[in-house]
């Protein structure tokens, strides 16, 4: 139970109880205020008031900010890789071919139930803290909130689009330069698994650097201004150059000439997307000082590009 006082300031005299606690308690959503005045757990001077009801400067507000469980799943011992750890905050380095959050034909196995067992008050939270998603088979780094406080920051703080979340990508082709893909997304107009970039979807904007330059691959850092489902999948293959391994976006498997027997063979085992989160960086959600954090990409994109540029300093 978190039991938070405060004096309504006499500057907000004249405004509604619920309009009050969202300038007194930025920390919470509106929403979750509305909630907690209809259930009876802000008193001000000593009474339930209605939402609606005007104030007039100087009552006492006692806040029952108790967390509540909104979520119905089992803790599951699924190791995590925990980048770092404090009251409020969580950042997990996810391994591809983990699904993130629970759905149909998924409801065990996932990123929150090994969440939950690592730390059950997170079932107070929705969808146990994660504010943002990475796909299954993308690897990397993901922010979990273990506050209400901290959940409500970070949600702000993507929506200001002021988090850095950087990925790097082994494309197919040989880039010239970096750039910026802005173009909307949306679903696809037959095959609603996927997305598309189209004129009525919603904004996207991916901006990518090289990194390094193979024959016909490239390795890029992207950097997300939006977060859109697949959005760097979809914007790559909308500029032609797909993730290596996309069996969604990648097109029809090539091996490409020239190949090693070892570099063939690593291609054909490859079988998701390459496509790793290797940076995060936030303001921290109690202390406000600016904090980052990065991981190296796992061992079967790092194996590949290694086999990629043994495989051109053979033929060199």
């Amino acid at each position: 139970m978190t039991i938070l006082t405060a004096r309504v300031p006499e500057e907000l005299a004249g405004m509604r109880l619920d309009q009050c606690l969202a300038e007194m308690f930025p920390d919470y959503s509106r929403s979750k205020l509305q909630t907690w005045i209809k259930a009876g757990r802000v008193m001000v001077d000593g009474e339930v008031l209605k939402g609606r009801e005007k104030l007039d400067g100087g009552e006492e507000i006692e806040l029952d900010a108790e967390a509540e469980q909104v979520l119905d799943l089992d803790p599951e011992d699924i190791p995590l890789d925990i980048v770092y750890e404090d009251d409020s905050l969580l950042i997990v380095n996810k391994p591809a071919g983990l699904v993130v959050h629970p759905a149909v034909g998924n409801w065990s196995g996932t990123l929150v139930n090994a969440l939950l067992n690592h730390d059950p008050n997170l079932n107070t939270l929705p969808r146990a803290g994660i504010v943002h998603r990475i796909d299954k088979d993308t690897s990397g780094l993901l922010m979990v909130a273990k506050t209400l406080q901290a959940h409500n920051s970070l949600i702000e703080q993507l929506q200001e689009r002021s988090i850095n979340r950087e990925y790097l990508a082994l494309v197919k082709g040989w880039m010239t330069a970096g750039g910026t893909v802005d173009q909307p997304i949306g679903r696809h107009p037959v095959d609603r698994k996927r997305n598309a970039v189209r004129r009525d979807g919603k904004e996207a904007v991916t901006h990518y650097r090289l990194e390094r330059r193979f024959k016909r691959h490239t390795l890029i850092r992207v950097k997300l201004e939006t977060g859109r489902t697949h959005q760097i999948r979809v914007h790559m293959a909308h500029i032609n150059y797909p993730l290596v391994g996309d069996p969604v976006y990648g097109g029809r498997f090539q091996m490409p000439a020239d190949c090693s027997p070892a570099l063939a063979e690593a291609f054909r085992n490859f079988k998701r997307q390459a496509l790793h989160a290797a940076k995060l960086g936030l303001d921290h959600p109690v202390t406000g000082e600016y904090c980052e954090w990065e991981q190296a990409m796992p061992e079967d994109m790092q194996g590949l590009i290694a086999l990629l540029a043994e495989n051109e300093s053979d033929q060199a």
